[in-house]
């Protein structure tokens, strides 16, 4: 459908494009998270006032499940969230880290896979503020964009000279 011909082609598109989108954006993060073998150096952060990989996987996870559990029917913020021990913590594995990822995309990709061009324009609420579906979709992608460079550049920190990149490699000077 590349040349979307009334409104509801044009949301079908948006939709597919979104999702193609935050899924790039999953598949970025992951294969950043993949360099990082050790599985200590996921809780690594360069300060005290920054994010380890592991608080930023948490942090997405818990805001995914809340935003997107029951999304046009409740605020995108749970009673039952609690979005600062989201900050908090460690986790121990790489695989227990995974884990916590996927429930949120899980919790995300299966909702933003079940809207149709008619929700688009309908609104929901997150901290009880209304939003169209659309913004909603735009919010998020807006949010998880900048987290997903921050577990890049974790990544690339910790890795070092380690580090392969995800997209075109500089031209190296010889």
């Amino acid at each position: 459908m590349e040349n979307p011909t009334n409104v509801q082609d044009l949301g079908s598109v948006y939709l597919a494009s979104a999702t193609a989108k935050f899924k790039e954006l999953k598949q970025s993060a992951e294969k950043a998270i993949a360099q990082v073998q050790d599985d200590v150096k996921l809780n690594w952060a360069p300060n005290e006032e920054s994010n380890s990989i592991a608080i930023i996987v948490k942090h997405l996870s818990g805001n995914m499940i809340s935003r997107w559990t029951d999304f046009l029917t409740t605020d995108g913020e749970k009673p039952g969230r609690d979005r600062d021990e989201e900050f908090e913590g460690t986790i121990e594995s790489k695989d227990d880290l995974l884990s916590i990822w996927n429930q949120g995309w899980d919790v995300f990709l299966q909702t933003l896979s079940d809207l149709k061009s008619d929700d688009l324009l309908r609104t929901v609420y997150i901290r009880q503020q209304p939003h169209s579906v659309l913004e909603s979709i735009e919010r998020q992608m807006s949010h998880y964009s900048s987290h997903v460079g921050q577990i890049i550049y974790v990544a690339k920190m910790i890795q070092g000279d380690d580090w392969h990149t995800l997209t075109i490699p500089r031209k190296k000077k010889s």
